[in-house]
């Protein structure tokens, strides 16, 4: 086993020679988005639009580092972007998303009051805030189920060993 200075050494992702390939659920999820973005249903959508898309998306992308997308993607571009184009940049920004940082991201989202804890006010304000009609029971037996130390709260430990899981 390498020594743990050595493991900060190492890439955080490997490259992928091969180009990452969306999933169906993905590319519909991409479609409904770029559709949103494309008002007069041309097809295509400005540059401008594709990194106030991107944002939406949960990307922070700023306009040179989108136009440089675009153009590495697409070396004879227009301006505008098809959804094929859109497709091909999304899938290589999905490539390189970290799996630990999105994890955390969501359980930012469940932990609303920063506690760095999930606990039964956090659900129930999920919960309302989705449209959920769950009781306190409900929500406490989903607690239950993965606080792993009994203190009624779900810990960012807990959260990533939930979600780890379930990929």
């Amino acid at each position: 086993e390498p020594a743990p200075s050595a493991l900060y050494r190492l890439p955080a992702r490997m490259p992928s020679t091969a180009p990452r390939r969306l999933d169906e659920r993905e590319t519909a999820e991409l479609r409904e988005a770029f559709d949103l973005f494309d008002a007069d249903k041309r097809g295509r959508i400005t540059i401008h639009e594709l990194k106030v898309l991107m944002r939406a998306l949960g990307f922070q992308v700023k306009r040179p580092h989108v136009v440089k997308m675009v153009y590495d993607v697409d070396p004879g571009n227009d301006g505008l972007v098809d959804f094929a184009v859109f497709c091909q940049i999304m899938a290589e920004r999905y490539a390189e998303r970290d799996p630990e940082e999105e994890i955390m991201k969501a359980f930012q989202l469940f932990d609303t009051d920063c506690t760095g804890k999930i606990s039964l006010k956090n659900m129930r304000q999920i919960a309302r805030e989705l449209g959920e009609d769950l009781t306190d029971k409900e929500l406490e037996s989903m607690i239950e189920e993965f606080d792993m130390d009994d203190d009624g709260e779900i810990s960012q430990d807990e959260f990533l060993k939930i979600m780890r899981h379930s990929q």
